[in-house]
């Protein structure tokens, strides 16, 4: 697992601007259940730079394409990079890790990692299984956190990846969940100073404890998911991101910002994608 430095700012409090679900294509104007996802993240962009909110790194978090195309990450690099931050990615179950790759390390956008800093590392792993909406972490990437944690077992520990660990209470959702969680928490286990596990893929916000650990989930920059649904059903609320501030101490700061009501509308009447 390759090993970035993350900045040292004076107060030792590492900030961090999570994006998830942009869902883009080759084409500008193509639009996903009623939403133009090249619109939609464009906005969220420009709310990010005018919030006082400094951040040091941006974590995406997976499903930055919708149609698997070159084109569609071309597009993720090139309004990204407008935040003139260090981005890191890891995939979803829509991406196509390959293109992924390829397309992103041009623009200098770097894939899963180890993200080290004075008090807190952060390791993003990489839950996808090419060609179906669940997750499994591998027992390469299982041994690769381990690994991650053994190195640094002073530090306080966030762990990012796509797929949600526990249930969020959409039935047609949680079929499409971490299938090998027993495994990934066996692991967490063993090591006190793991303090977060923040994911995607579900489309809305989730916040919960479980033996110490928070499990975070965040908004898409483009349609919702209504919780609490037995069926596919998407939700009113507008496109968001999350903010976290990690203390030297292991606490944790963390706000979903989203964009003003009415500015994206999706079709409430569709049945899936």
């Amino acid at each position: 697992m390759e090993t970035c430095t993350l900045s040292k700012p004076d107060d030792g409090i590492v900030r961090l601007l999570q994006i998830s679900d942009t869902h883009l294509f080759a084409e500008t104007n193509r639009d996903l259940l009623g939403i133009a996802t090249a619109d939609s993240f464009q906005a969220v962009l420009d709310a990010i730079t005018e919030l006082p909110q400094t951040y040091d790194v941006v974590l995406a978090t997976g499903d930055l394409s919708q149609d698997h195309s070159a084109a569609s990450y071309q597009r993720f690099a090139r309004m990204v990079t407008t935040l003139q931050k260090p981005v890191h990615w890891l995939p979803g179950n829509h991406d196509h890790r390959v293109l992924m790759q390829n397309e992103l390390q041009v623009s200098g956008i770097r894939p899963e990692m180890q993200l080290v800093g004075d008090h807190w590392q952060v390791i993003l792993l990489d839950s996808q299984v090419y060609g179906t909406p669940h997750g499994w972490l591998s027992h390469l990437q299982l041994e690769q956190l381990e690994a991650a944690l053994l190195q640094y077992p002073e530090k306080h520990v966030l762990i990012c990846l796509h797929h949600h660990t526990f249930p969020i209470g959409s039935i047609w959702l949680d079929q499409h969940d971490l299938k090998n969680a027993s495994d990934f928490l066996a692991v967490l286990a063993r090591y006190p100073r793991v303090k977060a596990v923040l994911c995607g893929h579900v489309h809305q916000e989730y916040d919960q404890y479980h033996q110490g650990i928070r499990f975070l989930t965040s908004p898409s920059t483009c349609i919702q998911f209504q919780p609490l649904s037995v069926d596919f059903s998407l939700d009113t609320m507008s496109p968001g991101w999350r903010y976290l501030q990690l203390y030297p101490d292991g606490r944790i700061a963390t706000q979903v910002w989203r964009l003003e009501p009415g500015q994206f509308a999706p079709d409430l009447q569709s049945t899936g994608y």
